[in-house]
């Protein structure tokens, strides 16, 4: 959530939240927990006032590849189409990568720390993502010509299509929108931690990546939220930190300099003694 259209869009998010949770009250449904959702609102607010002070590193980081940038694309209404397939195919593998890479999977993991599916979720974000690099994933679109600012808009309009898909009000869109666009079944998914639902569904707007590249999983059942060792805490400091810390202290001394990068860089879960 990095660009002052997110601050926009607060409002209506806020409004969502409400109307959803109205919902919820009167269908005596268990989509809420109150605890849990002012840990994700505790997470949403903290991303935004993090956001707001890192933003000129992604800038800057944009700004410094786009003086080499190979075309000269002019503002045409036409780049736009472009670049929301360019955006969202780059979420993908950085979205995949997040949960295949144990650092990266560090500050998105907070996304997932819920064992509850509504749109307060949605706004469970990471306060590490910008600091720890998450960027450098978008560094093609600017050489190719794309302008920084555009980019960051668009990200930031991703992220807000995203919102609504964190919703178990919602069962199932038309078969045309479910064949084509991420939709809250889709995303529901991609919340399970059921054997059948891990590391499946990364898409941000288009399925179309992931059905390409093989990791589309129809909703057969109502999933299990969270992951697989749920941190039962609503702290937002630790929900924040948890999994940092939790690398730093599988870093040990009497481990080799190739394990420590390992615990590092591979996947969640990965140990040298495949004790877990």
């Amino acid at each position: 959530m990095n660009n002052n259209i997110i601050l926009l869009a607060i409002p209506f998010f806020t409004l969502s939240v409400l109307i959803e949770s109205i919902i919820n009250f009167y269908k005596k449904s268990d989509y809420y927990a109150l605890k849990d959702t002012f840990a994700s609102l505790s997470m949403g607010i903290g991303n935004v006032i993090v956001s707001i002070l890192t933003k000129f590193i992604t800038l800057s980081f944009f700004y410094v590849l786009y003086n080499y940038r190979i075309f000269e694309l002019n503002n045409q209404w036409w780049l736009w189409l472009l670049i929301i397939f360019a955006d969202d195919f780059t979420f993908y593998w950085f979205h995949r990568f997040s949960h295949r890479c144990r650092y990266f999977w560090a500050s998105h993991v907070i996304h997932h720390s819920s064992t509850k599916y509504n749109l307060s979720t949605a706004l469970r974000q990471t306060w590490t993502g910008t600091i720890s690099g998450k960027f450098i994933f978008w560094f093609w679109l600017p050489i190719i010509g794309f302008h920084p600012l555009m980019i960051i808009m668009m990200k930031s309009l991703n992220l807000i299509y995203q919102f609504w898909v964190h919703t178990e009000v919602i069962s199932k869109m038309p078969k045309l929108f479910e064949a084509v666009l991420n939709t809250p079944s889709h995303h529901r998914v991609h919340h399970g931690y059921d054997s059948i639902y891990i590391d499946k569904n990364y898409a941000g707007i288009f399925i179309i990546w992931y059905k390409l590249f093989g990791t589309f999983q129809k909703e057969i059942h109502r999933p299990k939220y969270g992951i697989t060792h749920n941190i039962n805490t609503y702290n937002p400091f630790k929900v924040a930190t948890h999994e940092w810390i939790s690398i730093y202290q599988d870093i040990k001394w009497e481990n080799s300099f190739i394990n420590n990068v390992k615990y590092i860089l591979k996947y969640p879960g990965w140990s040298h003694s495949k004790s877990r």
